[in-house]
């Protein structure tokens, strides 16, 4: 067996649309159900999601089992040792926070990145475990670092002011835009829909393209992913499995809860 060709970084590369979940669940289970929804992309979320490393590891053998669903694993912080152990676990691609410097995306390419004699290489430890199938990818120490795919969030004002130096770092796939973190940067807490927010996004959009980096984004608002997608954004987030089991079961729970005090019995009535 050799190691498997990533071909969401090659979508990325080609700029060919990706349309993705974000997975909150922290569960194997519905990651399941997730993967065959038919979704190009799901995030495994370890930032605001209670993810562990087993449980992300569960999600990761899961979502294996239906290969056109490929996860991008979010960690927490963009630390060398975690990305490591998120790598170790078999994840190909990293989608990293809170990113707001070329420096602190120079130091993620290391840490995404086995030592070569090529000038390409980085600082990841080597270690004989899931992500090369134990060893069964013979190839998988001389192929990784052109396999992993990373991707960084920009989500602050500094960010923005450092975007394109941050998106031209070479070894950085994608530059994902965190609308919330962003708007709430912006003074505008919650409300990733003000103006502010939405033309600085169109404006970050445009400054990744011409990097010649894939953007991103996240939206469960048809319309703005469609929109963003009309931009040229690559790989959008169309919804959140947290948001959808929320709002799916209120409006089945209220549509009952009124059909049934309409048809409640009268008093006094035996049924």
């Amino acid at each position: 067996m050799n190691t498997p060709v990533n071909t969401f970084k090659q979508a990325l590369q080609n700029q060919r649309p990706q349309i993705g979940l974000w997975m909150g669940l922290a569960s194997a289970y519905t990651a399941e159900i997730c993967a065959l929804a038919g979704f190009d992309w799901l995030v495994i979320d370890g930032e605001h999601a209670p993810n562990d490393l087993q449980s992300i590891q569960a999600q990761l053998q899961t979502v294996a089992a239906y290969p056109a669903s490929h996860p991008v694993c979010r960690v927490p912080i963009g630390d060398t040792a975690l990305i490591k152990q998120y790598l170790d676990l078999g994840a190909q691609n990293i989608l990293v926070p809170m990113v707001d410097t070329p420096e602190q995306a120079a130091q993620l390419v290391q840490a995404m990145r086995y030592p070569q004699d090529d000038g390409q290489g980085g600082v990841r430890g080597m270690a004989g475990a899931r992500a090369s199938r134990w060893g069964h990818y013979p190839d998988y120490f001389q192929r990784a670092n052109q396999e992993v795919c990373l991707l960084v969030q920009v989500e602050s004002r500094e960010a923005l002011k450092n975007l394109d130096a941050i998106a031209a770092t070479p070894g950085v796939d994608g530059v994902f835009i965190g609308p919330a973190d962003l708007s709430a940067s912006m003074g505008h807490v919650g409300n990733a829909a003000h103006p502010d927010v939405q033309a600085a996004i169109q404006d970050a959009i445009a400054r990744i393209l011409k990097a010649g980096k894939a953007p991103g984004i996240l939206t469960p608002d048809e319309k703005m992913a469609q929109q963003y997608l009309s931009l040229g954004a690559v790989f959008v987030a169309v919804g959140l499995d947290t948001q959808i089991l929320m709002r799916q079961t209120a409006e089945l729970a209220g549509r009952f809860k009124t059909e049934v005090s309409a048809m409640a019995p009268a008093k006094g009535s035996t049924y």
